[in-house]
Formats: structure tokens, sequence, C-alpha cells
């Protein structure tokens, strides 16, 4: 009897499997399932697709132009594509959209784009889509685009569900499941402007890769810090660079600039990278989130995790902290957050890294902060802004919730933190140096108690960016015991985008390895260019026993 129900049970499975299988291709192909059903498939895209692409320019001199189309019909994508940097003309690209229950019969879905001024239907090496039926239609820009209304194209893999643009020739698509489409936009632009092009998304999001962050097996971990790489809208143009030509031509600041950073993520393997603001260089950013894409195409293309905070050049561009971080929340690999809403700024969080093994302990926290832009009361307070009350208060009350945890760990937790914006300690007179002091340091002026709260919550270390030529560790001591407190570092600037001048500064990259068998933090510098470049820099044990300590080096400066 025992036999018999098992058998059956077998048998009404296989069919119930082979039944789901054959409905499966039938309705991918025929749609022969209510909407209902349907929009639970995992092949079918919930939400809309793309049924027609076009483009829009207008001009202040024509006043029968418009840039704008019937918004019932058309959502248009706010992207000037010239960038608000013509004087008279604007363009916009425009999409039609309907959601999938919605196609009627006549309806015809985008299922490719293509970029170009010659009809692509004879363009060799343009794979075959399956819906690849009917005839490339001309849009204005140079844009073609082919459709189709067979029965299921909505739901293959070749339906078009996003559009979006991108500026200048050394643009790249960071976000799973969307690809660049041909040639430029062809919109008689002149040179200053960076070029237009077109990127979509086929099919449904991607899942994006979100790391655990966890000790290796040997014991270490190893942060790498990028600061200031102040990339643009396009290549870019070098300042203060060392040599002044680049692979003997000119010097472009975005291509070196990722070209030093993709090396020594070969060269280093970090666990983790902190992007410790000016990642985008405001003024000659206009489009943000192609500068923005840049960094995270060679960090995703490595599998690196990274976290990020912003600078006072950020936001100076086309997007805001919050709009930036919302995008960068969403690209693979990247742990970053805009932390609490009821606190001042954008980027007030923290990462744990994970004990080796199955551990579930936290063995590092690793706090970033926003340190704001420029000081909201210039008379007062002349130059940059300031950790705020909340902030520090938000800090205080989380290192504090997190050390009981942090106590299960048997070996020595460590904490550490990174801003952009120096805090008022950096420059103390008091402080033992290691390596010089380059350049007048431009922390702010009011002191918000930033640095006490380091110091009282056991914080080991803390790094900042902003003042490019710095580059220096700095430590703190008791005044009445002697006894080592803060090691307070500056990364260097990375980016050729960026100024560094006062003598002959190479640009750097900071890295940080946490020995967590010796509970040790070590530090040192990679260099870009000259006879050090394939040399640790200045390496500096900061961190031992789990105790902040004074090194045994020579070179200190008072």
């Amino acid at each position: 009897m025992t036999r018999r129900i098992v058998r059956t049970i077998v048998q009404l499975s296989t069919a119930a499997v082979v039944t789901f299988i054959i409905i499966f291709f039938l309705d991918r192909n025929f749609r022969v399932l209510p909407n209902v059903i349907h929009e639970y498939l995992p092949s079918h895209h919930h939400g809309s697709v793309i049924t027609d692409i076009t483009l829009t320019k207008c001009s202040s001199l024509n006043v029968f132009s418009n840039c704008k189309l019937d918004s019932a019909k058309w959502k248009r994508i706010e992207k000037d594509l010239y960038l608000h940097k013509s004087i008279m003309s604007s363009a916009y690209l425009h999409v039609q959209r309907k959601k999938e229950d919605e196609l009627t019969q006549d309806d015809k879905v985008v299922v490719d784009v293509m970029v170009g001024r010659l009809d692509p239907t004879n363009s060799k090496g343009r794979d075959q889509t399956a819906a690849d039926t009917g005839k490339w239609e001309s849009r204005p820009g140079g844009i073609w685009i082919k459709r189709s209304n067979k029965k299921g194209v909505s739901d293959s893999k070749d339906a078009v569900t996003a559009v979006d643009v991108l500026f200048g020739e050394d643009a790249v698509e960071a976000r799973p499941g969307w690809a660049m489409q041909g040639t430029q936009l062809l919109l008689d632009a002149s040179k200053s402007i960076p070029a237009a092009y077109l990127s979509i998304r086929r099919g449904a999001p991607q899942e994006v890769v979100k790391p655990v962050l966890r000790v290796n097996d040997n014991g270490r971990f190893k942060i790498m810090q990028l600061a200031d790489l102040h990339l643009s809208t396009g290549v870019g143009h070098c300042r203060d660079a060392l040599p002044e030509d680049w692979k003997g031509g000119k010097c472009e600041a975005d291509p070196r600039t990722l070209e030093f950073v993709e090396k020594i993520l070969e060269e280093e393997k970090p666990d983790l990278v902190v992007l410790s603001g000016d990642q985008v260089n405001g003024d000659t950013a206009p489009d943000a989130q192609s500068a923005i894409f840049k960094y995270a195409e060679r960090l995703i293309k490595h599998k690196v995790p990274y976290v990020s905070i912003f600078g006072n050049h950020d936001d100076e561009g086309s997007l805001s902290r919050s709009a930036q971080m919302e995008l960068i929340e969403t690209l693979p690999y990247s742990l970053s957050r805009a932390g609490p809403v009821d606190i001042d700024g954008v980027g007030n969080y923290y990462v744990e890294v994970l004990a080796k093994g199955g551990s579930g302990h936290s063995a590092i926290t690793v706090y970033l902060l926003d340190t704001h832009a420029y000081s909201p009361n210039e008379r007062k307070y002349h130059g940059y802004d300031w950790l705020k009350k909340n902030q520090i208060e938000w800090f205080k009350k989380t290192a504090r919730s997190l050390k009981k945890e942090h106590k299960e760990y048997t070996k020595h937790h460590m904490d550490v933190a990174f801003i952009h914006i120096p805090i008022p300690e950096y420059r103390d007179p008091n402080l033992l140096l290691y390596k010089e002091w380059k350049e007048p340091s431009t922390a702010p002026l009011y002191n918000s108690g930033f640095y006490d709260a380091l110091v009282e919550e056991g914080v080991s270390m803390v790094s900042c960016g902003h003042d490019h030529v710095n580059e220096y560790c700095g430590l703190s001591k008791d005044p009445e015991t002697d006894k080592p407190l803060l090691w307070m570092c500056y990364a260097g600037g990375t980016g050729f985008g960026g100024y560094a001048g006062y003598g002959g500064f190479h640009r750097k990259i900071r890295i940080f390895d946490f020995n967590m068998n010796e509970a040790r933090i070590t530090t040192w510098k990679r260099v870009e260019w000259g006879e050090d470049v394939n040399k640790r820099v200045e390496e500096l044990i900061i961190v031992d026993g789990g105790k902040t300590v004074l090194p045994m080096v020579q070179e200190w400066k008072q």
C-alpha cells in the first residue's frame, strides 16, 4: 500500500512538472495564460516595455521648435543631450512605454536599437535577435530601432525595457543587463560638448551582487582608500601632472587616473575599497552618473566590494548627494548606504567585516560619515563645514550599541573611520607626524567634537582626503599620560583632475592591511609615477596587539 502511494505521488509530480514546462513554453510564445498568472512566471518582465524611441531638438532662435512631446504618450529622459553647454540648442530623448498587460495586437515592442548614419540592415557582425522580424526604423539623431508585435515578444530576452543616456568618449555602462549601443548620437554638437551615447536594458532588472565582507582564511583583510578621484564627464584635463605627457602623448585625466587605480587593484588585491569623497569633479562633470560609472565599472570588473562617502565637489554637477547615493546603492558590489534620514548629511553608516571562517561575529567595523561641503556661516567660520551634533550622537550611540556584540569576538575587535574633510585636530601642532605636512590643512574652523567621540569609542584610526598633497599620518597622545590615542591619516590625492602642486607631488593610493592574527594594522602608500612606483611607500604599523601604537621609525616630525 505504501509503495502504491509513493508511486502515485511520483507519477503526479512528474506529470505536474511536464505540464508546467509545456505551459511555460506555450505561454512564452503564445500568451496562453491569464495576466494574473502570467505576471508571476520568472521569465516575465514585471513593469513596462519600450514601444518607441525618438529624439527632439529645439532652438531658442526658433519659437516653433519644442523639446516636449505629449506627456500622456511620451516619457522624456531629463538629460539635455548638449548638457546645457549649447547657447541656443537643446535636445532630449523620449520613450514610449506600456505595461505588458496593456499591450494590444497592434502594439510593437522595441527589440533592437542601433546608432549610426547608415541603415544597419546589412551591417556585418550584428547579431540577429530571436524576435528579429520587421525592418529597421529611422529616428532623429542617428537612432535606428527594430520593433515587433510577435506574440510573446514582450517576455523575450530581446525586449527593450529601459533607455538611458551616458556622456563622454570614455563612457562605460556599470549596470548589469545594460549595454551602450553603437556610436555617439548625431547631434552636430561642438567638440567641447561631451558626446552622448544611448544605453539600453533588455528584460527585467537583474539582481546585483552584494558581498558579505569577511576576514580571509589567513587572518588578513585589506582596505584600499581612493581619495579625490575628481572624475569628469569625458576624459577631463590633467592638473599638475608629473610627467606632463602620458605614454608619449597628451595627458588625459580620467584615463590616467583609472589606469593607476586598476594597476593597484591588480597588484594589491584589496578586500574592500573606500571611496572617501570627491569622486566626481563637480564643475567638469555635468553628468555625474557617467563619472560614477567609470570608477564603478572598474571595481565591478575586479569583483571588489566598495563603500563611498561624498566630498565638497561631488554634488556640484547634475546630481544631488541623495540622487547619487540612490544610484550607487543599486550597483553591483556597492555596500554604500544613505544612512538614517533624520541625521544631517547623506552617507552616515558603517559596514562590518566578519571574522574568518563561518563565524557570524564582527572582527572590524568601518564607520563612514558625511563631512558636508562649505561652511554654513562663512563670515564667522571661513572655509569648510563640520560634522553636526546629531551625526556625532548617532556615531556614539551606534558604536556603544555594537560593543556588546563585538565583545563576543574572541580576538581584538578593531574600529576605524573614514571621512572626507579632515577634523580640526589634523592641524594640532602637538601631533607626532610621520612624513611631511605639505600643504595647509583645510579642516573646519569650528570644532564640533568628533575627535573626542572617536577616542571615547575606541576608534584606532581615521583617514581622510580633501587636501590632495597631504599624505602623512599623525598620532595624537594623551597630554597627561603620553599614551597614544588616535592615528589621523591623509590618503594623498589619486585623481589627475584635481590639483597636485606644492612641489612635485605624485598621485597616491593608501592601503590599510589588517592582520587579525596579531591585531595589527599596517598602512602604506602606492605611487603612480617615479622611482618608487612598484614599492610600498612609507610602510607604517599604527595598531599592534589591538592598541594604537607609536611605531619604531625615525622619520618623525613635530
